[in-house]
């Protein structure tokens, strides 16, 4: 049965006091983090874990510049760490390719122990479609990480090939999975809401607290592109446990809490204007960068989680443990977002859409 360690941990716990507790399952590791940028939780993250010695801290994104930014912050902070760069846009699969074929190509780093799938887009305000095609939240979201996580996947399996504890892969998520779930007949967002199918309508009351006007009448939502990308991460990991869990990889999803960081600089002013109102009415509880960053490393070392199962509160609820809030096992996500098969409908749309099926 899976479980946390610590009963204790919180919406107030901070990553550093993780680390403390669990220093013995980060030390000498080497921990791969995408989307790091300062100021924000991915650098958090990788900040974390430099505190309690990894083997090796791959940083990954967009800007060779921040990306060296970040570094330099790190070893400022941690100069014995070891660090390396990685250039990785998700939202090009091309891009992506590349920078799995740079890491596979690292003689030197044989093994990665920990992956977390950070980074993300947020409210992009016009649809926009990437050079793939798709939806931009979508592509960047998910599959861009779906892409990278399987192209690297050898040097995951390495990890658990000497030692008890398998390798995990991380992937951040938000609060979407308790809302939201695959948008199967429009994953581009082409079609008017009202006319798709009713469970695949976005949650209308949601969207108009959030300042939507009419989001019946519309196809493209900001916050639901969001929304389907992030369900996406959930259903992802529990497609990858069902294929590598007999190979000791464990991967699950965490909503990180609501952080202000650049993750929103798309969002229309009506949508702040909304968010700022419901801080002031105490509806959204901010959290510090160190408490945000806590689930993913409690997500990434906890020794005591294990593979999702059956153990739900909810008699109805599938993959219990797939999913963390606040440094705890969570089920609050809506079943569409938990289900087995659903996941697998999403990886085969997701072999599917960049060309390449995946079994090791």
């Amino acid at each position: 049965m899976t479980a946390t360690t610590y009963a204790d941990f919180d919406q107030h716990t901070e990553s550093l006091e993780v680390a403390e507790r669990f220093a013995d399952n980060i030390r000498g590791k080497t921990i791969l983090v995408t989307g790091v940028n300062r100021g924000g939780i991915g650098f958090s993250t990788a900040q974390t874990f430099a505190s309690r010695s990894p083997s090796l801290l791959i940083i990954a994104g967009r800007n060779t510049s921040r990306i060296q930014a970040s570094i330099d912050a790190l070893k400022a902070g941690y100069p014995e760490i070891t660090c390396r760069a990685l250039v990785l846009d998700l939202s090009s699969q091309k891009a992506v390719r590349k920078a799995a074929n740079e890491v596979l190509s690292w003689e030197d780093v044989t093994k990665i122990d920990i992956l977390v799938n950070n980074a993300a887009v947020m409210n992009i305000p016009e649809r926009t479609l990437t050079e793939d095609g798709l939806e931009l939240q979508f592509a960047t979201n998910h599959i861009g990480h779906f892409l990278f996580t399987c192209l690297v996947m050898p040097k995951l399996l390495k990890a658990g090939e000497s030692k008890s504890e398998g390798p995990r892969v991380i992937n951040v998520t938000s609060l979407s999975p308790t809302v939201s779930g695959m948008r199967w007949s429009d994953i581009n967002f082409e079609k008017i809401n009202k006319d798709l199918p009713v469970d695949e309508q976005p949650p209308y009351a949601m969207h108009k607290a959030w300042g939507e006007v009419d989001p019946e009448e519309k196809s493209y939502l900001p916050l639901e592109g969001y929304n389907q990308s992030k369900a996406a991460n959930v259903l992802f990991g529990i497609a990858l446990n069902k294929r590598l869990q007999q190979r000791g990889l464990l991967s699950l999803a965490v909503h990180p809490g609501v952080i202000m960081t650049e993750l929103g600089r798309y969002t229309l002013p009506e949508t702040m204007a909304a968010v700022e109102e419901m801080k002031k009415s105490g509806r959204v509880q901010v959290k510090t960068l160190g408490a945000g960053a806590s689930t993913t490393l409690v997500a990434a070392v906890d020794p005591r989680l294990d593979m999702p199962g059956t153990e739900s509160t909810k008699p109805s609820q599938e993959n219990h443990g797939a999913y963390l809030i606040d440094c705890q096992i969570s089920d609050k996500a809506c079943a569409r977002a938990v289900s087995s098969d659903e996941a697998e409908r999403l990886w085969a749309l997701s072999e599917e859409l960049v060309g390449e099926k995946f079994a090791w």
